[in-house]
């Protein structure tokens, strides 16, 4: 558990709530039961729920899994009172840590999101949570384009993995962020008396934020379609230009194994008799192979 606390307003952070933790709440805060038992009840989906002495919010940020290469819904519980701002994850989020950090460090920053109302410092926290995400999206637009430059440069085969991977991550990332703007919506629509009017314009500029981010993700999601299907066109091609070499070898071989077995059934076989008979059935192959691939010529089948 995290303490700040600057003038009247105290922020409390929650990093994997415990029974203890929960006891600490219930002793100190006038808070209802259903807001604390949300803090340990895990939400799949973003809500905000107004209660008579506090506002209720989940949200979830997107994190990223290194080992499995994807994006992951990280859920943000929050309690909003008159003087408070609670927050409980069960996942560690670096964001959050480091705005802490900077808040204890810095009495310039706790003046700056703590000397109004919890909602300004709530509007601080999810601003550099939404924030985060733009660099996440460049180092998309990385990926994208290291597999544009691999895709043309004959390596479809090992794309088709990448594609895979980044196709996942992109979509992970659009299921998670696509959700907030209802809860932005939310706060600004409804008068909830712990979002003071004047800070409305503020949870607006956020929704603005959301937008360009799920602008760019859209914008990447058609990208990475796009490249999928080239990379499936490339590799359709390379396997219909090998069908087609297999092909031509075959029937070039054909006419050749034809008359060999024509040979094998005979017994008498021509110019069986003379010092160059191997000679003679091997240059008449040569020939029946050089008229097979002659006739294709002219078909236009080569």
């Amino acid at each position: 558990m995290k303490i700040i606390k600057h003038k009247q307003i105290t922020w409390i952070d929650f990093e994997n709530p415990g029974s203890d933790d929960i006891t600490y709440l219930q002793e100190n805060f006038n808070i209802h039961p259903l807001a604390i038992e949300e803090l340990v009840t895990p939400t799949y989906q973003p809500k905000v729920v107004q209660y008579d002495n506090c506002l209720f919010l989940s949200i979830h940020i997107p994190l990223f899994d290194v080992e499995h290469r994807t994006t992951y819904p990280g859920e943000l519980d929050i309690i909003l009172t008159s003087n408070h701002l609670i927050t409980s994850h069960r996942q560690s989020i670096y964001q959050l840590t480091k705005f802490l950090e900077d808040l204890e460090k810095s009495e310039g920053k706790r003046r700056l999101s703590l000397e109004t109302t919890p909602a300004h410092l709530l509007y601080s926290l999810i601003e550099i949570l939404l924030n985060s995400c733009f660099p996440r999206l460049n180092h998309i637009n990385q990926k994208l384009d290291y597999i544009e430059t691999q895709v043309f440069a004959e390596k479809e085969k090992e794309m088709v993995f990448e594609i895979s991977v980044l196709k996942r991550d992109i979509l992970n990332f659009r299921r998670t962020l696509k959700p907030q703007r209802s809860i932005l919506e939310s706060i600004i629509q409804k008068d909830h008396p712990f979002i003071p009017l004047e800070t409305k314009i503020y949870f607006q500029d956020l929704i603005g934020t959301n937008i360009r981010l799920w602008n760019l993700l859209e914008s990447q999601k058609e990208t990475i379609e796009a490249l999928e299907a080239t990379n499936n066109s490339l590799l359709s091609n390379k396997l219909d230009l090998t069908m087609k070499v297999l092909t031509i070898f075959s029937a070039v071989l054909l006419p050749m194994t034809v008359y060999s077995n024509m040979l094998a059934m005979s017994a008498q076989i021509p110019f069986g008799q003379s010092p160059n008979a191997f000679w003679i059935h091997a240059g008449l192959m040569v020939l029946l192979s050089i008229v097979t691939i002659t006739i294709f010529r002219r078909k236009k089948w080569l």
